[in-house]
């Protein structure tokens, strides 16, 4: 049992290399765009500065030294600069470094800037590019916040990648040499021995802290995936009274995030105080080696403030040595998230040069086609049907009959598992998804509206539409009237979801948006479920001009709303059981007569 414990952690290990070796692969082509030769250009203006900052910086003490050897009344001052001299070259030279540094990071900061905007809007529009099923099964505050991590690593793992680990090893090695060359084997023995074993402690404890990280991570994401899920259904918990259980479902998770938290600030406090305590072990044993050579006389007071100078700028890199891999490591893993989800194939995606949908009718054909969210439960089971162009049909059925799973796949949120979905002849897997949207209008049962003014969400039915245009719309969807009493008119702010607007108003909304779009094809989807009797009529006038020329397919509930429809499809259990016109179907007394019956019941008992 323990041996596979231990193997299980080993291959966990393995596949965490793969994958941070995975990141860098896919990071690495921001620094060097085949492209982009200004990229190329600042990334090379980049590490000249950082080379010529770290030459001055490793030469930087020597001029210390000099300086206290001269007030010390020791050697001769090299140029003959004095004492006074060589103090101001001192200070010009930690200057120049520090100036070299600032260059460095200011013709970077393009390139971090430009790799961050690219991989966010690659990302977002990948997701965008994703199922349906995906974005159901996943949690949209996780989801955010998986994003935000992923994307804000980019610029450090750059900067850091370049900048941090191979400039720190080469300052290393410049002082090492520096040591030998100016002392003995010993003063390198020390800092190597230094160096090592503050380099093993540092990224041992820091992969134990990496673990830690990931646990604190996954109780972040959670915590706010729950606070998102609750704003967002203000409402419910409001009719519920569930205020205090959400508070409570809230913080049980964050009281796992504060657990973690913990941990990880007190694995924080080991590493800084283990690390502190072998950088200082390092610099006594040089400095005692130096005491030793200015008692024997060997070394002079310079040499002994120079080999402190030289300990201490060896500190400062190390010190950020830890600081770096811990979060060149952190942003591995939020960026390795962030990959899984760009790799995460798309369920729909349009074939290789596929063509745009060409509607010259708009006739819409289902040939046998099967469908089921999941193997084990099918919902359409060998559908066929022709809708002329130019009609209007309606399709009925009880709850899980499959009628709004027919619109899904019409608008291709997924694809059929067998038989075709065709427009004109045309199969829908075989055209471009972007082509398709176009051509078809769709009004949902639940119309969600963007946290903006009417206007906007009027206006996204059709980008660069003239106010004309909006106001026309609106007029067709007889919420006109309402919108210009309001104080501020179609600038109106309608609240996150639309929440400030009435179900009747976001459906008008709604309608007004697809009715500027102007599609050659209707999908409405119990598009006037929200609305009272009185309004439901007017809309239903508005939707049937609007509908005039073009092919309807209305999923309906409420069977008073398609009673003119051409012809009417009953579903059940996925199958075609009945089809005709209203008044057809009512006298074939099948079970189109019984919802019927059934649904006049309900109303007259309502009234």
């Amino acid at each position: 049992m323990a041996k596979w414990h231990t193997a299980s952690e080993e291959e966990l290990a393995r596949n965490e290399q793969r994958s941070g070796w995975r990141t860098v692969r896919r990071v690495a082509p921001y620094l060097w765009p085949a492209d982009k030769p200004w990229v190329k250009i600042r990334v090379v203006l980049a590490m000249l500065a950082l080379l010529a900052s770290k030459l001055v910086a490793v030469g930087t003490p020597l001029l210390y030294k000099a300086a206290v050897d001269s007030l010390a009344g020791e050697g001769v001052p090299p140029l003959a600069l004095g004492a006074i001299g060589l103090t101001v070259a001192y200070g010009m030279a930690r200057l120049m470094a520090n100036g070299f540094q600032q260059l460095r990071d200011a013709v970077f900061a393009k390139v971090a800037q430009r790799a961050l905007r690219t991989l966010a809007l690659e990302t977002f529009e990948h997701i965008h590019r994703l199922s349906m099923r995906y974005h159901i099964t996943r949690k949209t505050g996780g989801l955010s916040r998986i994003i935000e991590r992923g994307v804000k690593g980019v610029e450090f793992l750059l900067r850091f990648m370049l900048f941090s680990i191979g400039p720190l090893m080469l300052e290393l090695l410049m002082i090492a040499a520096v040591l030998f060359w100016l002392f003995d084997i010993w003063y390198l023995s020390v800092v190597a021995l230094t160096i090592a074993v503050y380099i093993w402690f540092t990224f041992k404890v820091t992969e134990w802290r990496v673990k830690l990280r990931r646990v604190m991570n996954d109780q972040d994401t959670d915590a706010n995936q729950k606070a998102i899920d609750s704003l967002l259904n203000f409402e419910t918990v409001k009719y519920f009274g569930a205020e205090q259980r959400e508070a409570a479902r809230y913080d049980g998770a964050m009281k796992g995030y504060e657990a973690a938290a913990l941990k990880t600030s007190y694995s924080l406090a080991f590493l800084n105080f283990g690390q502190s305590f072998l950088i200082t072990s390092g610099l006594v044993g040089v400095m005692v080696l130096a005491a030793i050579g200015v008692q024997n006389g060997t070394l002079t007071v310079g040499d002994f403030v120079m080999v402190n100078a030289y300990m201490i700028q060896i500190t400062m890199p190390l010190n950020f040595l830890g600081t770096v891999y811990r979060e060149i490591r952190q942003s591995l893993v939020d960026m390795g998230e962030m990959f899984d989800l760009l790799e995460q194939p798309p369920e729909v995606s349009d074939k290789p040069k596929a063509p745009a949908l060409t509607v010259t009718g708009g006739e819409i054909s289902l040939e046998d086609v099967h469908f089921g969210y999941e193997p084990e439960r099918p919902i359409l089971q060998g559908v066929s049907l022709t809708v002329p162009a130019g009609h209007n049909i309606a399709i009925v059925g009880a709850s899980g009959s499959g009628k709004s799973t027919i619109g899904r796949l019409l608008f291709r949120f997924y694809d059929v598992q067998k038989g075709a979905l065709k427009i004109d002849g045309q199969d829908l897997r075989d055209v471009t998804q972007t082509s398709l949207h176009d051509a078809i209008g769709v009004v949902p049962q639940d119309t969600v509206l963007f946290n903006d003014t009417i206007r906007y969400n009027i206006a996204y039915g059709r980008d660069g539409a003239t106010m004309t245009e909006i106001e026309d719309a609106a007029r067709a969807a007889q919420i006109h009237d309402f919108i210009i009493s309001l104080p501020d008119g179609y600038e109106t702010a309608v609240g996150e979801r639309g929440l400030k607007l009435s179900g009747g108003e976001k459906q008008r909304v709604g309608i007004a948006r697809t009715l500027l779009k102007n599609p050659p094809i209707l999908l409405l989807d119990e598009a006037t479920s929200a609305l009272d009797t009185e309004t439901e009529q007017g809309i239903k006038d508005a939707l049937s001009r609007a509908g005039e020329g073009r092919t309807v397919i209305t999923i309906a509930h409420r069977l008073s709303t398609i009673a003119e429809a051409d012809r009417i499809i009953v579903l059940e259990k996925g199958q075609i059981v009945e089809e005709g016109t209203h008044a057809a179907l009512l006298e074939k007394e099948g079970r189109y007569a019984q919802l019927w019956s059934k649904q006049q019941s309900e109303d007259d008992l309502a009234a």
